[in-house]
């Protein structure tokens, strides 16, 4: 997979292949794990169903490419009590039991500088694989024939054979191909599996054309049977949810007579469909040309939260699993089952993609991160790619990895349980049921539509099921007016969740997403279609791309439109390529504004002013002067009335930024619900694309008067002291807190010698931090005291104590 763009979109082997087949096969290490059906479910922290007829020999497999780089970076790896740990180790504990690496040719620029994504040269793969064989895993080599990222979207040809022709790639691919894995046989490594190509959907190393493909393929092919006879050899592809994409792909390498053993999909349940389809299409390749099948990347998100400071490729909530480790780990083991259950035991393996592509430094050391992902390529690209890949997205927003929300380790390099999903999906485990996500609503309505939120939502437990719990929304919807995008908050019993309501203003584009095809739009040029590839919302949109320079142009004709100034957008994502894609609005006059077009789900969404006269009349048109190799979706296009809004928000605006400077810490969440309560209020209030004047003025006097009333009313004081005194010989610090409010209190302190809580003392009592030590005194220092009232605000103070003997 590349950071931003993986996913846009022979006859049967005769017997000595076959025998080869089965003898790499027998190579992947056995789990060690029985698949019995009388195995006990074991007890864990997460729900995992074992999956129903899983060989021993099944690939459990990762793609931990990157590893190298992060370790250069100082990322840190631990087991799972904590320790700092091996990865390799970690990893075969968990039950991983082959590794996936990426080969680029010559990931460097003239002065030797990496171009990112771990730098991986075959000198590198290398130490990747010897480390991986050391620890008892067998070795996937996934060569890309490029020498950064390649995938439907890139396939840029190798810097050395920029100037050979088609046939002369095909001699290189062999030679390199060659020359690589005798390396990795030098070194000792358990290659059990070789990819030539990696998401080889439209090209690779430049080439377009079957025939050069084909030729390419073979060539690598009969590299991989010279040097490793055993190993089985793959092809890669992704995108199996286009209906016939996998079964045209398996007929043009049986056409071509491409030698191979093993059909490797990416399979992202973000993007690639359902699970049944997967199972089918691998099935249909499996059974109709004899081979076996397998999941080359798969990955799921366990959190939102950014770990980088550099945007993540999953951001928002996704729909299909839920945003959790349980999820993570339901996800992973639902491919595995979908693999399985490709007949005759010709699913093979699932590997996941960068489970540990972790965060070289916290989001708010940005600076720092960066210079690191430059220095040692730990990022997906640094900026010395861009000579080599010169899009957008590589010259401008290279950097971090997009993709630690997706590992199998939390951010501190702590395993997630979820890593051992490859155990658990051989056994099954049981664990207390909790719960593992509470739905999000989201409701879209036309302006003028009534608001109706629903009366409940749907938990979903870690064990799989699934019930719906009613739900109090907070009110604040009562304050939606007009066109917007407005978030509301709700409670169940089982925690909290939001809503977020879509209200759409009238458009007059007609068919503005494509959905129903061409027709009124005219589309004229070349390069440009209407698929199910990347839409920015339902199942179509215009996708564009062409391996040769291309022009097109969508146009729609209006009529009947009250006279007035409306505003033209659309979305679109891609590469351009230094090329224009080009929004323009026709009325009284012609007005036109580009895309930004930044990299894959960069969505860009540039705003044309029109102005429409007496006659009603006006034209859209969307206008594409691209390059080779450009490539992009367009969708959305929307006509809408201008809001004319004329309220000032200033003195809202003003009254939100001090609610954001509230130290949340220091009160309770009883004497804050006032304050979030309008501050919700508010933020729904400034959604709207028109603002009411009345709706902002009352809104800000409800947050000026919530932070007045958390001022007054949000507690009284707690005054605390802190001191030494001696008690048999011991040193302690003692600690006064006293509640004029009479409420009990909850005190932590925390001193240079460790830190204790009290829970409910008296409001007038004393807590102590003891020490066991018989030192005779403490050295001067510092306590900080952390005391909460149950009803009131928490008071944190820092009290500086004197040393005192203690004999």
């Amino acid at each position: 997979m590349a950071r931003l763009h993986a996913h846009r979109s022979g006859p049967a082997l005769g017997a000595v292949v076959a025998l080869v087949a089965t003898t790499a096969l027998a190579a992947l290490p056995a789990s060690g794990a029985e698949t019995e059906a009388d195995t006990e479910p074991v007890e864990a922290g997460i729900v995992v169903d074992r999956v129903e007829g899983m060989p021993d020999d099944f690939a459990s497999g990762v793609d931990v490419s990157t590893v190298l780089s992060l370790e250069e970076s100082g990322v840190v790896f631990r087991d799972e009590s904590g320790e700092p740990a091996d990865l390799f180790t970690v990893l075969a504990d968990a039950g991983v039991n082959s590794v996936r690496i990426r080969v680029w040719n010559d990931p460097y620029d003239g002065e030797g500088r990496g171009y990112g994504g771990g730098n991986l040269d075959t000198a590198r793969a290398v130490q990747i694989g010897e480390r991986a064989t050391a620890a008892g895993m067998s070795v996937l080599v996934d060569f890309h024939y490029s020498d950064f990222w390649a995938d439907p979207a890139k396939y840029t040809v190798p810097k050395a054979w920029k100037n050979l022709t088609a046939a002369q790639r095909a001699d290189a691919a062999g030679e390199f191909t060659t020359a690589a894995l005798n390396e990795f046989k030098a070194a000792g490594v358990d290659v059990t599996m070789v990819q030539v190509g990696n998401e080889t959907n439209s090209g690779v190393a430049g080439l377009t054309s079957w025939p050069e493909r084909a030729a390419l393929f073979s060539a690598g092919s009969a590299a991989v049977r010279e040097v490793f006879p055993a190993a089985l050899v793959a092809v890669h592809y992704t995108n199996p949810e286009r209906a016939g994409f996998y079964a045209d792909v398996a007929a043009k390498l049986a056409e071509y007579g491409v030698d191979y053993d093993v059909f490797a999909s990416s399979y992202y349940p973000f993007w690639h469909g359902s699970l049944d389809n997967l199972t089918s299409v691998l099935t249909q390749v499996a059974q109709t040309y004899d081979k076996k099948v397998m999941v080359a990347e798969t990955s799921w998100v366990n959190t939102l939260e950014e770990g980088d400071g550099q945007r993540n490729v999953i951001y928002t909530q996704p729909t299909q699993y839920p945003v959790s480790v349980q999820g993570q780990a339901t996800a992973i083991r639902d491919v595995i089952q979908a693999v399985v259950d490709v007949p005759d035991g010709a699913g093979i393996g699932v590997y996941y993609w960068e489970p540990a592509w972790l965060p070289v430094g916290p989001p708010d050391q940005i600076e720092a991160n960066r210079q690191l992902w430059q220095q040692f390529g730990s990022g997906w690209a640094s900026s010395y790619a861009a000579d080599y890949d010169p899009t957008g997205d590589t010259a401008e927003n290279w950097g971090g990895s997009g993709w630690e929300n997706q590992a199998l380790f939390d951010y501190q390099g702590h395993p997630l349980e979820s890593l051992n999903v490859f155990t658990y999906a051989r056994t099954g485990t049981t664990a207390p049921r909790e719960v593992a996500s509470i739905q999000q609503p989201s409701i879209t309505i036309a302006d003028g539509e009534p608001v109706t939120l629903p009366a409940t939502v749907t938990v979903t437990y870690n064990d799989g099921e699934q019930e719906p719990l009613e739900v109090t929304w907070s009110g604040a919807q009562d304050w939606i007016r007009g066109a917007g995008t407005y978030t509301i908050s709700g409670t169940t019993s089982a925690g909290s969740t939001t809503a977020t309501v879509t209200v759409q203003a009238p458009n007059y584009v007609t068919n503005p997403g494509f959905e129903a095809g061409t027709a009124p739009w005219s589309i004229a040029g070349t390069g440009a279609a209407i698929t199910g590839d990347d839409p920015f919302a339902g199942s179509k949109a215009l996708h564009f791309w062409s391996a040769a320079p291309y022009t097109f142009t969508a146009t729609q004709q209006l009529t009947g439109l009250p006279a007035g100034d409306y505003l033209l957008s659309a979305q679109a994502q891609g590469d351009a390529l230094g090329g224009e894609l080009t929004l323009t609005g026709t009325g009284t006059s012609e007005s036109s504004e580009p895309f930004d077009l930044t990299g894959w789900h960069n969505w860009s969404a540039p705003q044309v002013p029109v102005t429409v006269s007496d006659d009603g009349t006006a034209t859209v048109r969307i206008s594409a002067n691209l390059p080779a190799g450009a490539w992009g979706t367009l969708d959305e296009v929307s006509l809408t009335k201008a809001s004319g809004t004329t309220a000032d928000t200033t003195a809202l605006q003003a009254a939100l930024g001090q609610v954001e400077e509230v130290e949340r810490a220091l009160y309770t969440p009883a004497s804050l619900a006032g304050l979030d309560h309008a501050a919700e209020v508010a933020r729904v209030v400034l959604a709207a694309a028109a603002a009411v004047q009345g709706d902002v003025d009352q809104a800000t006097i409800l947050v000026v008067d919530a932070l007045e009333e958390l001022r007054q009313n949000g507690g009284p004081p707690i005054e605390t002291t802190a001191e030494v005194r001696c008690l048999a010989g011991k040193s302690f610090v003692a600690v006064r807190a006293t509640n004029v409010g009479a409420e009990p209190i909850d005190v932590t302190i925390t001193t240079p010698y460790g830190s204790r809580k009290f829970e409910q003392i008296d409001p007038r009592g004393n807590a102590y931090q003891s020490f066991a030590s018989r030192a005779a005194f403490i050295p001067a220092g510092t306590v900080e005291i952390l005391a909460t009232a149950r009803e009131f605000r928490t008071t944190r103070t820092v009290a500086d104590y004197d040393a005192r003997a203690c004999g």
